[in-house]
């Protein structure tokens, strides 16, 4: 069983279907992606970088882009769920569609590939 699957096997029945339903999502869209543990969140890394966790609060369900930027990019699209500067609060009976959530880890994704472009050496 991997990291995040152990992870979710700790959450109620409904958190299980909500975040298996969400790690489903992610593992699809990111084939590459390794998982693994950050902020003690289980989490999606790209390239090394954490592109997406999630946590279970007493009141709500939580993803976290790392990136308070892409919550800004998609704050319209955002508005039926709680928001703070890294944070989506959402809710298994208020999901994250699906493709809202795929646009969460595109959105992620070129923030990583560009500032991984970004340290690349310069050509002289």
């Amino acid at each position: 069983m991997s990291i995040i699957d152990e992870h979710i096997a700790t959450f109620t029945p409904a958190q299980q279907t909500e975040f298996g339903r969400i790690s489903r999502i992610v593992r699809d869209t990111v084939p590459a992606a390794e998982e693994g543990m950050s902020y003690a969140m289980p989490a999606f890394l790209y390239k090394g970088k954490a592109f997406i966790a999630f946590a279970a609060k007493k009141k709500h369900l939580s993803i976290y882009p790392f990136s308070g930027k892409v919550i800004d990019r998609l704050r319209d699209k955002l508005g039926n769920f709680g928001l703070s500067s890294g944070t989506i609060r959402f809710s298994e009976d208020n999901p994250i569609p699906e493709d809202l959530l795929k646009e969460i880890i595109t959105a992620r994704l070129e923030e990583i590939e560009q500032a991984i472009r970004l340290k690349e050496p310069k050509p002289r």
